[in-house]
Formats: structure tokens, C-alpha cells, sequence
């Protein structure tokens, strides 16, 4: 059963049905092990190095999850700084702050209620997948001796770090001296706690700042509307309500506070990937010359608008796992995923709703113009979003994709199959298998809508059966 929970990045289902309380122990313990054992090959021997810190999200079931699973740490012998209800970057913020072995956010992110999870981090918010980790948690997990007591020696401490968190998040905003208004749509998940307590509930600890709250309330653990922002009707309210204000943006966050999607005075959504090509000169003027992360998803403007700026683009995997290590590798300022995860060097390379807020409000204050105007020279290219296929042999497609497709363009193998027919026939494209699913998943870029609607057809047909996202 163990093994049905356990996916690329981390560890997530229904509650009570595939993700039990007996499950939480043992992941409790596995993650302890693990972590513990990591910090001690890594020669870590501080006393806060038996230390993992706990945090949990607004979901019904995340109480419970989060006792059964800190009931596991302790039984392996590793003791707890439990930080409460807080949004996923907290928790990264959380274990650099308290140096400790790594840390272990209980969340489903922006699935439905009835979900939920674990998110597993090392020291330093090191993030921890099937490829770095999440293979031998599940291994210590499944078998752990169900009989084992607490050890003596450990503790639970809990600890309210609200306050040096607000502080590391607004040294990221300054609105100098300049009004801004910006609607949120905390999507009833815990942007709905860490939004009054870290920038005012109505924007009163930032001089210039004027929030307009929406769906704060997270108390019942329920959403209005699924959590996700890059679902286009998800942000419908928030579009109107932004029009509806007459204000300068938008923010629509998910179930963890970690990602955010923007939507501009007119109304209009803005691409996570156009958000990341407006944001780097923003950060290149702060490192001249610096490496910007970017996934393989990205609109080929992103290279453009780095380059331009007269920085080095560095093109990335998707996935948190693999935006984190490239944006430490090559020690760039920022990084920005298609999905809506900001990546900052000076937020120990990890991801964070919070900051990506602070920042592009810091941007547009800076730049002086409607969003619109700013984005409009960035939205050059037409994009067909991401598009999902249900596909029982998607190994054997992309093969064929591959031969079919060589002697027209180039081809990389980088995550998928990338196929870029740009230069000649004004069109790339990406496909990928999901992580979690048997799916493949489609991003169309051309030049033009005609070149688009044609190469989402003619690709689509040799892919599966289309699903909604």
C-alpha cells in the first residue's frame, strides 16, 4: 500500500482511504532515518542535526497526519521543532533558520480536500524526490518494526517562528514610496493564514501597499475553488474582482502558498513563464551577467529577454527536484517554472509564493507602468498550454515522435522529447511523460495561431486520447 502513495516528488492520497494514520507513523520514522542518516554521512554532527522540523497545512485531516507522523520521528530517535500551520515555504525558510536535519511539511498541495500528504526536505530545504530520497523513506517506512516506542531523549518543541519569518520575506518588497493595489485569491488554503500575518491582512506591514482579500477564510479545510491557479477557471473571480477594484494585479495562490499566478490590471492572465522573461532583467540588474533558470516548457521568450539583459540562460528539467539544484550549480539570482514555482538564491534557492509576491510587486513599482504594458512586448509567441493524453505506452510514442520528427528539426532528450522546428517551420514543441500518471503532456509554441492550431492537431493524433488538465 505504501508504494501507491509515494510519487516523484512526494508523498500524497486520499485520507483515510490510501493514506492511513498507521502510514504517517511509519513514514514518520522512515523520514527520520533518512534524514538523520543523511546529515551524518554528510559529517553533520551538531546537536540540531537530531532535530527535524514539522509544519502542516489547513486540510481536516492534516492535524492527526502530522501527530502520527512527529510520533514517528521520535520512535526513531530524531526530535521534532513543530512550527504549526504554516504554508510550505515557511517550512523551508524554518530549516535553514534552525540549521536542523531537514524538514517535513504536511500538505496536498492543490489537490481536493480529501487529500493529503507529505512534502520532505533535507538540510538547507534540499528537496527530497524518488531520485534523491524519496525511494529509501519509503524502504525504511515499510519496514519499521510497528511496535516501536518514542526513544528516550527525544522532544516535541513547539516554536512560533512567525515573526523572524516576516522579516526574511519583506526584505524581498519595497514598494518605493509608490501605491499599489493587488487582489488575493488565497484560494482557502494557507495563503489565507500567511498573508495577514506576514504582509497585513488589508497590506498594512508595507508602506504603500493596499490588499484586497479573497477566500482567506481556510478554517474548515474546504476550497471554493480547486487550489490550483494554472487552471484558467480557477482565476475567474479574481479576474473580475481585480477589473471590479481598479487594481494593478492580481494573485491567485495554491493549497501550500508555494506557487502563485498573476493576472494584470486588464483582467488578463499572464503565463508563469511570461512572469519569469519580465523578471529577469529585474534580477540580472541585481547580478549582471547571471545564470536564470527556466523549465523546457518556457516560452522561447524567456531565453530571449535573459539574453537581451545580458544573462546566461540555463534551461532546466521540470520539477522543483531539478529547478533547485541548477539555480545552486550555477549560482544564478532566480529561476521560474511554467507551474507557477519562483525560484530565489537569497531564499536558499528554494521556492516561495510569499517572496514571488514581495518581488513582483518590488518590479512593478520599479518599472512605473501597468502590467499590461509591461508584458505585452513578452507575449510575442502563441502557446497552446499544456495539454494531457492518455496514453498506456508513452515510451514506445515518444519513440516514434522521435524518428518521425528528426529530419525536421532538432531534438533533445532533456526531459521528453523537445522538438524545435522554430527556425524553419516557425513551431516547437515539447512532450512529456507525467510523473504520476499514464500521461503524456504537450506544450505547442509557433509563431503564429494558424502554425499552432496546425501542429496541436497534427500532434495530438499521434498521443492518446486528450483529457481535460
Amino acid at each position: 500500500m505504501l508504494g501507491r502513495i509515494f510519487k516523484a516528488y512526494d508523498i500524497r492520497g486520499v485520507y483515510p482511504d490510501l493514506l492511513t494514520d498507521q502510514m504517517a507513523w511509519q513514514i514518520g520514522f522512515g523520514c527520520a532515518k533518512f534524514l538523520l542518516d543523511s546529515a551524518a554521512e554528510a559529517g553533520e554532527t551538531t546537536p540540531m542535526m537530531r532535530n527535524l522540523v514539522v509544519g502542516r497545512d489547513m486540510r481536516t485531516s492534516s492535524p492527526t497526519l502530522s501527530d502520527k507522523l512527529i510520533e514517528g520521528i521520535t520512535c526513531y530517535g530524531a526530535s521534532v521543532i513543530d512550527v504549526g500551520l504554516v504554508d510550505t515555504p515557511f517550512l523551508y525558510f524554518a530549516v535553514n533558520y534552525l540549521d536542523c536535519a531537514g524538514s517535513v511539511m504536511v500538505t496536498a498541495s492543490h489537490n481536493p480536500p480529501q487529500y493529503n500528504g507529505f512534502k520532505v526536505s533535507k538540510r538547507g530545504a534540499k528537496p527530497v524526490g524518488e531520485a534523491s530520497g524519496l525511494a529509501e523513506v519509503r524502504k525504511h517506512a515499510a519496514m519499521v518494526d510497528k511496535s516501536a516506542a518514542p526513544l528516550p531523549g527525544t522532544s516535541v518543541d513547539q516554536r512560533d517562528l512567525w515573526d523572524a519569518y516576516k522579516a526574511h520575506v519583506l526584505k524581498f518588497i519595497n514598494l518605493q514610496g509608490k501605491s499599489l493595489k493587488v487582489v488575493i485569491d488565497a484560494s482557502n488554503g494557507m495563503a489565507g493564514t500567511m498573508i495577514p500575518k506576514v504582509f497585513g491582512r488589508k497590506g498594512e506591514n508595507v508602506e504603500g501597499l493596499e490588499i484586497v482579500p479573497m477566500n482567506f477564510d481556510n478554517s474548515k479545510g474546504e476550497f471554493v475553488h480547486e487550489p490550483n491557479p494554472l487552471v484558467a477557471e480557477n482565476l475567474a473571480d479574481l479576474q473580475a474582482a481585480v477589473v471590479k477594484h481598479n487594481a494593478d494585479l492580481g494573485l491567485c495562490f495554491d493549497g501550500d502558498a508555494d506557487r502563485c499566478a498573476a493576472v494584470d490590471e486588464r483582467g488578463n492572465i499572464i503565463p508563469c513563464d511570461h512572469m519569469t522573461a519580465w523578471l529577469a532583467p529585474f534580477f540580472l540588474a541585481q547580478q549582471p551577467g547571471g545564470a536564470i533558470i527556466y523549465d523546457l516548457r518556457s516560452t522561447k521568450a524567456v531565453p530571449e529577454e535573459i539574453l537581451k539583459a545580458g544573462g546566461k540562460p540555463v534551461r532546466g528539467r521540470v520539477g522543483h527536484v531539478f529547478m533547485k539544484q541548477a539555480l545552486s550549480e550555477h549560482r544564478g539570482p532566480f529561476g521560474g517554472e511554467l507551474s507557477g514555482h519562483f525560484y530565489f538564491r537569497k531564499n536558499f534557492n528554494a521556492d516561495s509564493g510569499a517572496i514571488a509576491m514581495a518581488t513582483f510587486l518590488t518590479a512593478l513599482a520599479e518599472a512605473g507602468k501597468p502590467m499590461s504594458t509591461l508584458i505585452e512586448p513578452i507575449a510575442r509567441y502563441v502557446q497552446s498550454g499544456e495539454l494531457n493524453f492518455e496514453n498506456e505506452e508513452p515510451d514506445d510514442t515518444l519513440d516514434l515522435v522521435r524518428e518521425e520528427f528528426e529530419e525536421r528539426g532538432d531534438i533533445d532528450d532533456l526531459d521528453g522529447v523537445t522538438i524545435d522546428c522554430f527556425d524553419t517551420e516557425g513551431w516547437w514543441c515539447n512532450i512529456r511523460k507525467s510523473n504520476t500518471e499514464p500521461l503524456l503532456r504537450l506544450n505547442v509554441e509557433a509563431a503564429d495561431t494558424s502554425t499552432l492550431e496546425r501542429m496541436v492537431h497534427d500532434l495530438s493524433e499521434r498521443l492518446g486520447e486528450r483529457v481535460a488538465h
